[in-house]
């Protein structure tokens, strides 16, 4: 299933719940969105709508470490000793070859590592576990670990901690109901579902 259908049923999620609460207007948005999120959130684990949203360009930042480091290299040809001139020529010639490498894939990592600092300075739990959450989408493979029972229960901790902080009800319900849709969504027992999703990880493996 599609992103955009994700989203749906993550929105749909939020607005159910919402209705169920007799929540107000400016609630029911919030968990609208919260649902739509959720819907998707399991999808960080590939190069998405989601991930493009939260991440920089892999391209500009790539474009923006080859400039310092260019910069580098020329400023180190006119300043200081042999010894610093060599040092700095290194630095930038390393900084270009590694800017070469970055991937969008290391651009969510460096994401998550900012989001923690963030939850750190706010002093917020469930930030500093979203950004851990990111940071293991990051590594691990399409359909994996965010699209199992393992990843569920620990994203419907971070639910819990953001209803806690935001205090409002139906947010726990909303982000988490949201999350299993897309993990039910993904299902190879589902007809336009050509593969599934290691529900069982790390005990099984299989495809379900």
């Amino acid at each position: 299933m599609n992103g955009t259908a994700h989203a749906a049923i993550g929105a749909a999620t939020g607005f159910a719940v919402a209705n169920t609460l007799h929540t107000t207007s400016t609630t029911t948005l919030i968990l609208v969105s919260l649902g739509t999120i959720s819907g998707l959130v399991p999808d960080l684990d590939i190069d998405g709508k989601l991930r493009g949203r939260i991440t920089l360009s892999h391209k500009v930042t790539r474009l923006i470490a080859q400039i310092i480091g260019t910069m580098m290299i020329l400023y180190s040809l006119y300043e200081g000793t042999l010894e610093e001139k060599l040092r700095g020529i290194g630095i930038g010639v390393l900084m270009i070859l590694i800017s070469s490498l970055i991937k969008q894939r290391h651009m969510l990592t460096i994401t998550g590592a900012g989001v923690i600092l963030g939850g750190v300075s706010l002093q917020q739990m469930w930030v500093i576990l979203f950004g851990v959450y990111i940071i293991i989408a990051s590594l691990v493979s399409h359909r994996s670990y965010t699209h199992s029972l393992l990843g569920a229960a620990f994203f419907a901790y971070i639910a819990l901690k953001l209803e806690q902080s935001l205090s409002i009800d139906g947010v726990f319900l909303t982000c988490t109901v949201s999350y299993i849709s897309h993990l039910v969504a993904d299902l190879k027992v589902l007809p336009f579902n050509k593969r599934g999703i290691k529900l069982f990880l790390p005990l099984s493996s299989k495809d379900i």
